[in-house]
């Protein structure tokens, strides 16, 4: 699960199966045939044409062959993310799906494409909305305290309880927040990231750079390299139950980044360089904090919401109010808004994590895998979203 995030992350060069679709050769313009003299042909009166609000509404369910950039789609890789992941499936017939896909083993790109055309139609969800990116972060770290690596790593505190937030407001009830327990059974909401730092590290599970800790935390999880060699996975723990509050807008407004250059690598690059209050100051406008625990690195990808491993480039962090863990989805995302960025992303995803910024039916953050590149991609990935619903044929409308 993410902890931070995510989404804003933030949130470009690993992705060999990234879905931008290339534009199509221009063809070259039919001829126009001269028109014949006016009185060989008076005018008839033309019927009217449909005002916009009489035109057909969209169709709700389409094949996927209609779908925009279906045909340059990497359909083997996009079913064999499938056969790994859709044990997340709750919905019975997406379910018999998996098991039918698994006992067939693996396809190739054809005959992916025919499986999938056989098995599934397109349900368009309404609207429009955005796609970010994020990825699983390697970053140095130390045992001890420094004046260069001086932000704690912090666990999950013993005073941190999950309850329903119903306790502190009637009208969310039924959802889990963070409170802190002081104790005598008394509860009140869990401090912000201000309050937080403010506290003392006593047992800091490592030693970080701030920025470095700031961006981990939006991404929810990551790799922590040590100066003996030792690599370490640094996993989510909790959050401190605040809602994420992106900082890109803030500098941009501030003056402090280009409208059109608010990336995560900007964002970091400008607090590195500004390392210290400056710095803190506008990490604090975000209030939510993650805990972490730490395990040893055996190389494979993060474990999402859905207790299993991402596909990097297949993966999506949801909003868990639309959508189902294991759902599987088409994103059509174009128009990007910042610099460097992939003109589109094209391609079959299945819903296999949350994020605290996550919000919405039509709104979703593609994990794109680990390490530095993949941090480039997904800083730059912020683009104008269609969503569609993979939905077995078998089922009734």
């Amino acid at each position: 699960m993410r902890g931070g995030v995510l989404g804003a992350a933030l949130t470009a060069l690993i992705l060999a199966a990234c879905a931008s679709t290339p534009s199509p050769k221009p063809h070259p313009a039919p001829a126009r045939r001269p028109s014949p003299p006016a009185e060989l042909h008076p005018q008839r009166p033309r019927p009217p044409r449909p005002t916009p609000e009489a035109e057909a509404p969209p169709e709700r369910f389409v094949a996927l062959g209609s779908l925009r950039g279906w045909e340059a789609e990497d359909h083997a890789a996009a079913l064999a993310a499938f056969r790994d992941s859709c044990g997340a499936a709750r919905d019975p017939a997406l379910a018999q799906i998996c098991r039918d896909a698994r006992a067939i083993g693996p396809l190739n790109g054809e005959q992916s494409e025919r499986f999938l055309e056989a098995h599934f139609r397109a349900e368009r969800i309404a609207g429009e909305g955005v796609l970010t990116a994020y990825f699983s972060p390697e970053y140095p770290a130390r045992r001890k305290l420094s004046a260069e690596f001086n932000a704690p790593l912090r666990a999950k505190p013993a005073d941190l309880k999950m309850v329903d937030a119903g306790t502190f407001d009637p009208s969310q009830s039924g959802r889990p927040i963070a409170a802190r327990d002081a104790g005598d059974g008394t509860l009140a909401p869990y401090p912000d990231r201000t309050a937080i730092e403010a506290r003392p590290a006593e047992k800091a599970l490592a030693w970080m750079r701030p920025e470095d800790l700031f961006f981990l935390q939006i991404q929810g999880s990551g790799v922590l390299t040590f100066d003996d060699g030792r690599r370490m996975k640094a996993i989510y723990a909790a959050n401190n139950g605040w809602p994420f509050l992106g900082i890109a807008n803030p500098m941009r407004d501030r003056g402090l980044l280009a409208k059109d250059n608010t990336s995560a690598e900007t964002i970091r690059a400008w607090l590195a360089d500004h390392r210290g209050p400056d710095a803190q100051a506008i990490m604090q406008l975000n209030p939510r904090y993650a805990f972490f625990s730490l395990a040893p690195d055996d190389g494979r990808q993060p474990v999402g919401t859905a207790n299993l491993p991402l596909p990097a480039g297949r993966a999506l962090a949801v909003d868990p109010g639309f959508h189902q863990m294991g759902d599987y989805l088409w994103i059509d995302a174009s128009a990007p808004t910042l610099n460097g960025a992939f003109p589109a992303y094209r391609r079959l995803a299945m819903a296999l994590d949350t994020g605290g910024a996550i919000k919405g039916e039509v709104r979703a953050d593609l994990y794109l895998g680990q390490g530095a590149a993949a941090g480039v991609e997904a800083g730059r990935v912020r683009h104008t979203l269609r969503l569609y619903r993979l939905v077995p044929k078998d089922r009734q409308p």
